[in-house]
């Protein structure tokens, strides 16, 4: 949050409105003040440049040589005899001495300031004294101040000071959680702050109304205004702390810690760089370590909650000190070192924040619950839970959610499983109202990640239970929640489809760049500016699209055991779940749900990508002893997988067709290669209600095909011309015609569509992995705005099916966008493909698809008919059928 300080904004000389500018234009205002100081002037106009100047500095970079230009102001003030001057200028000193951390010589410069004025110069410095101990953490002595300054304000009609009393009222509203009344402030302190021409501090404002937004669970609404925030405050080039503490808070929340880490590690250098505000710094460095510890980096968290804490004590802040001795805990806990010295500081964390009326008490609570009991000391835990526990019924979603966790950990220490349940059940529907708020697939799958713990309390008692149709309820209540409704289409936002039709040139230009000489010293130079290019594009559609609203609320289950027993018919289901590192598997089937215990979840990801290794060879090679070698790996790995992921119940599967429900991390495996499905009809789900989902759609009346190919393949996309023989509705879009604007219209509602075209996926943002159009990526931010996806979808691309692992249980890549949109069947790659072997290969896919075969059927036809020619079977191994179509 950011606060306004300092200025007068009513005096009697010209030269005094150079001190609303030093909060309107930084920079403008200290040009202004060093050209005053350059020649000589009168005392008067002299202290007012020297404080102008020293605001500026204490404002936006080096606090220290802020206090030295104040106290020079001060000096002229006394040559001036103007005791008005005099205490304008021991208010803003005040302000400089807390921000630099000498707390008592500052509020010692107010009592003087205090001392030398009376009316409505007294509500000026009244106002000071509120911003810098809210500043503090002192919130009920700052409402004071406000409340005194504000009568002295109104009758004064100086309606600029009036703006700073409102919105300062309106900061310690909101820390004290009265985000309505906050929100009145900020509005009317905006509205006043426009009015006198305060370009920065309305800025504020904005920022501001954004905390309230996420104070208020209200994510896309914080993320848009902090966006607009960043882009009003650009031109003005000040340092933008506040902003970047806000804009983690809120990447935190929604899931996006590497993204927070990021920003924090940023800001800390910047704030370092400008030797800018100590209390800020102490605020900043609390926040980076609350990004480490959400990022995974423990040893991170605690240096630089150490040094908050070192920070916040020498300040003598008790809120910011008691933050930071709880964040302190939370770092070491999370570093393994649990011990009864842990125990006792995390005690004295959650006194000393329900001391100063924090929300973080709850979560200082659990933690001390968590270390009671894994040191042995049960009626610690209890207490410490029991407390943090009373969080469940009131606040924000996920401090909802974080009390129903500590109810259910406290019920599990006691022995009683219904209690577990009943915690962990309310606890996943608080998070889903949550989820449903927001709009963006990326943001509901990180989403889950919050539930991650009570989900896993679930499954685990399930599993200890011994009833298979209660583990298997437990499982599918958060597993690909995500996919569970659309994601908000944005077609209406032009702002980020320009951004898309702008990404897909520079994309375009910069493959052209790669294919020239690197050591030409131009192309290196257009190379680098066509990647920043690139970036600043992809960051502003990121942003764009985590802006979106839920557009549906949270319903109830979509598919229950008996439903999805009557839905399987002739066909098993095999849901895989992992129980603390162990799979378990549950097969579906005549009525019937079996439990059986598999091998380890990590022995299944080794062995899976023994076999994806092994394929991606045989992908690019063709000489014999290097296929001997990898279809050796192949045929090794093959029983490994089946003993880790099915264990005995592999003996149980037949000659049916299968749906496997694998883990969102085990999902990308080359099923065909386990001996028990072999011969199977294999189809894979991200869960058992996406696959009944499926499985209840409707084909369109008309059976149109789209084909469409990409640049660049090496075979040219040779199967194409040969598909587009076997049906009597096709449209072939190829060469210039292959663009991501008609792709995307001719895909809307077809029966079948299939896009040959090289694929990329990012890893590092999976939601950009993209299929390369005549005119740059098609990514999944396009396939999102399709109003009605196609009914089955052949992607003949590399790595096409391969998604990263998000939140709990969620994976985000090409095919996740396309199965909420309505696709009920899907043919996709989990690894490159080579480009000959993989035509005569969707030439036969496409033969038994005409033939009225489903897409597992017809690949698994194809597979059949392949064993001859290792290359064209490992391609048709590489192939998954994901859906029910």
């Amino acid at each position: 949050m950011a606060g306004v300080v300092g200025v007068a904004g009513s005096g009697a000389r010209d030269v005094d409105s150079l001190l609303p500018l030093a909060l309107s234009r930084p920079r403008e205002a200290m040009a202004k003040a060093r050209a005053i100081l350059a020649r000589p002037h009168d005392p008067y106009d002299v202290s007012v440049a020297h404080q102008a100047a020293g605001i500026v500095l204490r404002e936006f970079g080096d606090v220290d040589a802020g206090i030295r230009e104040v106290r020079e102001a001060l000096t002229w003030a006394r040559r001036a005899r103007s005791a008005e001057r005099e205490a304008d200028v021991l208010a803003s000193l005040g302000v400089a001495l807390i921000y630099a951390g000498r707390t008592a010589d500052g509020l010692a410069a107010f009592d003087r300031a205090l001392r030398r004025c009376h009316g409505a110069e007294a509500g000026r410095v009244l106002v000071r004294r509120g911003i810098a101990l809210w500043a503090l953490g002192r919130y009920a002595l700052a409402l004071d101040d406000v409340r005194q300054a504000h009568a002295a304000l109104r009758r004064s009609g100086d309606n600029l000071w009036l703006a700073r009393t409102l919105h300062t009222r309106a900061l310690v509203h909101l820390a004290m959680g009265s985000t309505k009344r906050a929100d009145a402030d900020f509005v009317a302190s905006g509205r006043l702050f426009q009015e006198a021409g305060q370009e920065l501090e309305s800025i504020y404002t904005i920022l501001n109304r954004a905390a309230v937004a996420f104070s208020s669970g209200d994510l896309p609404a914080a993320l848009s205004l902090l966006d607009e925030t960043a882009y009003r405050i650009r031109p003005l080039h000040v340092p933008v702390t506040a902003v970047s503490i806000d804009r983690c808070a809120v990447l935190l929340a929604a899931g996006l810690a590497g993204d927070a880490l990021v920003q924090a590690e940023a800001a800390v250098n910047e704030i370092e760089r400008i030797h800018g505000r100590s209390t800020k710094k102490a605020e900043l460095l609390l926040m980076a370590a609350n990004c480490a510890l959400d990022a995974g980096q423990p040893e991170a968290a605690l240096d630089w909650a150490n040094a908050a804490y070192r920070l916040s004590r020498s300040q003598r802040s008790a809120w910011w000190k008691a933050h930071a001795a709880g964040v302190l805990a939370q770092a070491t806990y999370a570093a393994g070192l649990v011990s009864v010295r842990l125990l006792r500081e995390a005690d004295r964390a959650a006194a000393g924040l329900e001391m100063i009326g924090s929300s973080e008490a709850a979560r200082a609570h659990l933690l001390a619950g968590r270390v009671a009991l894994e040191l042995g000391r049960p009626d610690d835990a209890d207490r410490h839970l029991l407390a943090a526990a009373q969080s469940r019924r009131r606040g924000p979603a996920l401090s909802r959610a974080s009390g129903w966790l500590s109810a259910a950990l406290r019920a599990e220490a006691a022995g009683q499983t219904r209690q577990v349940f009943s915690a962990c059940r309310h606890g996943l529907a608080v998070l889903n109202e949550h989820r449903f708020t927001l709009g963006a697939s990326e943001l509901r799958a990180l989403a889950t990640a919050h539930g991650a713990e009570l989900a896993a309390l679930g499954q685990r008692h399930a599993a200890r239970a011994g009833r298979p149709r209660l583990l298997l309820a437990w499982s599918e209540r958060w597993r690909a929640t995500a996919l569970a409704v659309p994601p908000v289409r944005p077609l209406a936002d032009a702002q980020l489809n320009a951004d898309l039709a702008a990404l897909r040139a520079v994309m375009k230009r910069l493959d052209r760049t790669r294919g020239q000489d690197r050591q030409d010293a131009s192309v290196h130079r257009e190379q680098l500016r066509l990647e920043r290019q690139q970036k600043r594009l992809e960051d502003a559609v990121r942003g764009r699209a985590r802006q979106a609203h839920g557009a549906a609320g949270p319903g109830g289950p979509i598919v229950g055991v008996p439903e999805l027993l009557d839905e399987l018919g002739g066909s098993q289901l095999a849901e895989i779940v992992d129980v603390d590192g162990t799979l378990h598997v549950l097969l579906c089937g005549a009525g019937k749900v079996r439990h059986f215990t598999a091998g380890r979840a990590a022995d299944a990801a080794r062995a899976a990508a023994f076999s994806r290794f092994a394929l991606r060879r045989v992908a690019r090679t063709r000489p014999e002893d290097d296929l001997a070698s990898a279809l050796a790996i192949l045929t090794a790995t093959g029983p490994k997988l089946q003993d880790a992921l099915l264990g005995p119940a592999a003996r149980y599967l037949g000659d049916r067709p299968v749906v496997i429900v694998p883990p969102g991390n085990l999902q990308t495996i080359p099923w065909g290669i386990l001996p028990a499905l072999r011969d199977s009809v294999v189809t894979v789900a991200p869960s058992a209600a996406a696959w009944a989902r499926a499985k209840r759609s409707r084909p369109p009346g008309r059976h149109h095909v789209i084909l469409a190919r990409g640049p660049g393949l090496v075979s040219d996309g040779a199967e194409l011309p040969v598909l587009a023989g076997l049906y009597d509705d096709v449209t072939m879009l190829a060469n210039s015609h292959a663009t991501t604007e008609k792709v995307l219209r001719a895909l809307d509602g077809a029966w079948l569509a299939h896009i040959a075209a090289h694929g990329a996926f990012r890893a590092d943002s999976p939601l950009f992995s993209s299929l390369r159009m005549h005119d740059g990526p098609l990514t999944v931010y396009d396939f999102e705005q399709l109003q009605s996806a196609p009914y089955r979808m052949v992607l003949s691309s590399c790595d096409s099916a391969v998604g990263a692992p998000a939140g709990a249980d969620e994976l985000l890549g090409l095919v996740s966008s396309l199965l909420p949109l309505g696709t009920a069947g899907i043919i996709a790659a989990i690894v490159p493909l080579n480009d000959y072997a993989v035509v005569p290969v969707m030439v036969g896919l496409h033969r038994h698809l005409r033939a009225g075969r489903a897409l597992a059927e017809a690949l698994s036809d194809v597979r059949h008919g392949l064993s001859g020619d290792p290359v064209q079977w490992a391609t048709a191994e590489s192939l998954v059928t994901l859906g029910a179509a």
